[in-house]
């Protein structure tokens, strides 16, 4: 059984949330849980919270006993770009692009 979370529209690039993504691609969840825990990513912090509702979602919805768990797939996409300016001499102004990102975590069950 397969159960996911997403978090939409997280306000951090996606070349830097999959640094993050790749170190906790298919691991069982509580060592990947131990892992975003310490890490120093401002990533890893929304990361965590995506993999957290993951597993409850496996929990109440399925049923699922938290130890037989593993991370299926971690897809990150790129979201909406925010685009700023800043302003510089001689009435100039230069852009300031603030990239999200989409987060999708996928969890499933080891006896499957």
């Amino acid at each position: 059984m397969d159960t996911s979370a997403r978090l939409s529209r997280a306000r951090l690039s996606p070349q830097k949330v999959r640094l993050v993504a790749d170190q906790v691609r298919g691991l069982p969840v509580e060592k990947a849980v131990e892992i975003l825990r310490f890490s120093k990513q401002k990533a890893a912090v929304a990361m965590r919270k995506v993999l957290e509702s993951a597993i409850a979602n496996a929990e109440n919805n399925e049923g699922a006993d938290i130890d037989d768990l593993r991370i299926a797939s971690v897809m990150v996409d790129k979201g909406p770009v925010y685009r700023r300016h800043r302003p510089r001499a001689r009435g100039r102004a230069n852009r300031i692009i603030k990239r999200t990102s989409h987060i999708m975590l996928t969890v499933t069950d080891e006896r499957a």
